[in-house]
């Protein structure tokens, strides 16, 4: 029987037998010493020369062979004691070693501080997850489905498995298509979201339903969103009106999984409620980071009389002027001032205008073109003190808000406020239904199509289109987006109108959703439910700054496995099959 590297020291005067790789070996002249690891740690193996065959069978023994071994647990003498490690204490002294296993050479390094390139590691995957911190992580990722899992079977949740194979539906990204070849011409596409099964499960009346779901979307992944394949906890829940109803209850999931299985600190036991409107105005975004301050100050009051071209025009415009506070901001340099500015610049503003209050001074470019009144008025609106910078925003309010919320993010990495042992939830409600496209030049679902307007049908009527306000709601962690949700439009007639307002008549809701439409005549329970991104969220708990690293088998960057060689090009015959020809052109 095996016996796993962690249990030798409970094992001692015993003989036992342990099974995994070879971490090192070291030959002391008359003693050759192997460090045996396997998943559970690491324990130090001696041959002796009387071991003929053992001995010589552990001079053949290179990193990584797969080995078996079996021997007596011994003391290790006092002076030889490793109290870095839980097996430090002991060895084992071998009568019998044999090799299950060879290995070639190593293309990645596996221990130690030299760390191999993101790609080679994506390359040799199968190896790359050997590594103390990828065991781990995936230790961490299951020990997290069980707490989920836990939570949603007391809060008599269902789990209930929906569509792979499923049809195209509008959930703002890419599909990935799937032909069909027994319908030639016609494709499936992979859920982006179970969005409309678990709606459907709703009308079937099962009364809460959850899984952790695999999602696709064919988006461009970043550093904390994966290309093609991601997981959410998704859930629902029939006869809700109110999204409060699936807040609050999920409230303690998420706070318990900081605190109980990340270990680190919550900002607040009350997870906040922001609306939309009010996020974008105080932090210039829809998911902000509450672990610092650094909140937007709107100066357009105070300023409305300045003759400074650059606050003047957009104000008289309808635009805004505002600025945020950057404590110990004197002692940026100029090049870093002006790397803050040209990101600034790429979020659309046409500079950066500063005041830095220093030894009781107002040292400014912009000093000059401010009234006394004006100046005094900035500092008591913004608190400044001495040491201070104060950095503006002047344009429309949705690029000031744009540029500064950014600004707010890059200055606090710069001064290290974000403290990586906490995190700070909150719910971001209240979002616009509709918002207008600047690129389509025409108005558009400002999130998901599927959530009821506050207000009902009532509400569609407003001239206003984009003052109409959806019941969703997303949760943030730290600045990043972990879960969208809402309370679902179950009623026929206010579908129709929801895709009417954008110029999509009843044959276009039919075609796209006639499963769903069809279902919501028969007595459509209402419903409200949400998803949280566990990839996203583990990232954030266990302090990752690649969400790349949560995930046994990511795709690199550019959307290519590289372990296994895919997406890939296949047979003719293949295509001929799904009645489908590769154009070049």
């Amino acid at each position: 029987m095996r016996t796993y590297a962690v249990a030798a020291p409970e094992q001692i005067g015993s003989e036992i037998t342990v099974k995994g790789w070879v971490q090192s070996r070291r030959d002391h002249g008359g003693l050759i010493f192997i460090d045996l690891r396997d998943h559970t740690g690491i324990v130090q193996l001696v041959i002796r020369p009387d071991n003929e065959e053992g001995f010589k069978i552990a001079e053949e023994l290179r990193d990584e062979f797969v080995i078996s071994a079996t021997g007596q647990v011994a003391e290790r003498e006092d002076g030889l004691k490793n109290p870095n490690i839980p097996t430090g204490g002991v060895e084992i002294i071998l009568n019998k070693l044999s090799i299950l296993n060879r290995a070639e050479p190593l293309p990645i390094q596996l221990h130690g501080e030299n760390i191999s390139s993101e790609e080679q590691r994506l390359r040799y995957r199968f190896l790359d997850l050997r590594r103390d911190k990828m065991q781990s992580m995936l230790k961490k990722r299951a020990q997290m489905y069980k707490v989920m899992r836990t939570y949603m079977e007391e809060q008599e949740f269902t789990e209930v498995t929906t569509p792979i194979l499923a049809n195209s539906s509008p959930e703002g990204a890419r599909d990935f298509l799937i032909p069909s070849r027994l319908q030639a011409g016609k494709f499936y596409a992979l859920p982006q979201a179970p969005q409309q099964f678990k709606q459907l499960l709703m009308v079937g009346g099962v009364p809460r339903y959850y899984q952790l779901a695999a999602c696709f979307r064919d988006e461009d992944p970043r550093a904390d969103r994966l290309y093609g394949e991601f997981y959410q906890l998704d859930l629902e829940m029939s006869f809700v009106e109110d999204g409060e109803e699936v807040r609050s209850l999920m409230d303690p999931l998420i706070k318990n999984l900081v605190t109980d299985f990340a270990g680190k600190k919550i900002l607040s036991e009350e997870v906040p409620r922001i609306p939309y409107q009010e996020a974008m105005e105080r932090f210039g975004s829809d998911k902000p980071d509450l672990r610092f301050g650094m909140e937007l100050i709107d100066l357009s009051e105070e300023l409305s009389a300045s003759e400074f071209g650059v606050f003047k025009n957009p104000l008289t415009s309808g635009g805004a002027v505002k600025a945020i506070r950057v404590e110990n901001g004197a002692s940026l340099s100029r090049s870093q001032i002006d790397k803050f500015t040209d990101i600034a610049k790429s979020e659309g503003a046409g500079g950066l205008a500063y005041i830095t209050y220093e030894n009781g001074e107002v040292k400014s470019p912009i000093a000059k073109f401010l009234t006394e009144s004006e100046l005094a008025a900035i500092q008591q609106k913004t608190g400044a003190q001495d040491g201070d910078t104060v950095f503006f925003g002047a344009d429309t309010r949705a690029v000031v808000n744009k540029v500064l919320g950014r600004l707010r993010n890059e200055f606090a990495t710069h001064f290290e406020l974000k403290d990586p042992n906490v995190i700070a939830l909150a719910w971001i409600v209240d979002f616009p239904f509709y918002e207008y496209d600047e690129r389509a030049k025409k108005l558009d679902f400002g999130h998901n199509p599927f959530s009821m307007p506050k207000g009902g049908l009532e509400s569609l009527a407003a001239e206003d289109k984009q003052a109409i306000l959806a019941d969703q709601y997303d949760m943030v962690m730290n600045g990043y987006e972990i879960c969208s949700g809402g309370v679902r439009n179950h009623n026929p007639e206010v579908l129709y109108e929801v895709f009417g307002v954008l110029g999509y008549d009843k044959q276009y809701v039919e075609d796209r959703f006639g499963a769903m439409i069809n279902a919501f005549k028969f007595g459509a329970p209402p419903h409200a439910g949400c998803a949280f991104g566990i990839d996203r969220m583990l990232m954030e708990l266990v302090g990752e700054s690649n969400v790349r690293e949560v995930v046994a088998f990511p795709k690199n960057g550019s959307g290519v496995d590289l372990m296994m060689n895919s997406p890939s090009v296949v047979d003719e015959q293949q295509l001929d099959e799904l009645s489908m020809a590769i154009v070049t052109q």
